[in-house]
């Protein structure tokens, strides 16, 4: 048995998986191809980490197929060209960060340098302290380190910047876009919606289970029509709250915030009824927007 060059570099097909009485995935289709980052996004229970853990070869589904470069995801090999960064993971406390990169390289046959990954990850300042007396964003970095040492053709990222400060994640971004560059493929977990709408291409979300959504980054924004006009006006909120179009008006400090589909006809109307109207914009729906839409339940609607 061998790779498949043309077969992506891991997908899901029809996957169907039970805890016992739970069924946790239904019928989930999920592909990562090469030089593509794809978000999987859901709440909590989605099924995000079941997904993951059949890719890695973790889990069995109960059926459809779960796959690594075109064959089983339980075969050993299909996971030698894989990279994994988990939210939690133990390393010994008393090894120092170079000797954690040493040991783990080799497992691979073709490792990135040392040197390599200390950059990649922004582990100049640390690399000679022991992992155990690093802060939580720093143990993070080094996690990331290790996941791409072997010079992975798919990377798993499992909240890769929880705990990172701005700079720390904004590097990270480069990294996985440098990577993204030269071919790697990224599935990424996050709860972090803007790191979702910075890195991905393509976003599959997860309620129960269920795909409700999958396509491009902009396609799953465009899924959610409506904007939000902020403006500072003397205009009453609760009668624009019954113009056409308009959805919703709240109060933020001194302005207002309006949800309206289309938003063009609230925003002359705005100009036409209060020639004092101050502080206005206008922002499309954005990830976030998409998100919650696709994610609410029945019952929240």
């Amino acid at each position: 048995m061998s790779l498949v060059p043309s077969a992506p570099l891991a997908c899901l097909r029809g996957v169907h998986k039970h805890f016992g009485a739970r069924h946790a995935l239904r019928g989930v289709d999920l592909t990562v191809e090469a030089g593509q980052v794809v978000a999987l996004l859901g709440g909590n229970g989605a099924g995000k980490s079941t997904s993951v853990g059949l890719l890695l070869g973790l889990l069995r589904p109960d059926a459809g197929q779960a796959q690594l470069s075109g064959i089983d995801a339980a075969d050993r090999r299909a996971r030698q060209d894989v990279g994994v960064m988990l939210q939690a993971c133990g390393l010994p406390d008393m090894l120092r960060v170079r000797e954690l990169l040493d040991l783990t390289r080799r497992y691979y046959a073709s490792p990135r340098s040392v040197a390599d990954c200390i950059a990649l990850a922004g582990l100049e300042d640390i690399h000679a302290r022991r992992y155990g007396q690093l802060s939580g964003g720093q143990q993070r970095r080094v996690q990331f380190a290790l996941a791409i040492c072997g010079r992975p053709r798919v990377l798993f990222l499992d909240e890769p910047t929880t705990g990172l400060d701005i700079e720390a994640r904004q590097r990270l971004w480069e990294s996985i876009r440098e990577m993204v560059a030269e071919g790697c493929g990224v599935l990424l977990t996050t709860h972090y919606l803007e790191e979702a709408e910075a890195l991905a291409g393509q976003v599959t979300v997860l309620r129960e289970g269920t795909v409700v959504a999958s396509g491009g980054i902009d396609a799953i924004r465009g899924r959610v029509a409506r904007a939000a006009v902020r403006c500072r006006t003397v205009l009453a909120a609760e009668d624009i709250a019954r113009w056409p179009g308009v959805e919703a008006v709240a109060v933020q400090g001194a302005g207002l915030e309006i949800s309206a589909e289309p938003a063009e006809p609230v925003v002359a109307r705005l100009l036409a009824a209060d020639p004092s109207l101050s502080a206005l914009e206008v922002r499309r729906a954005g990830l976030a927007d998409a998100f919650l839409d696709l994610t609410r339940t029945t019952e929240a609607a």
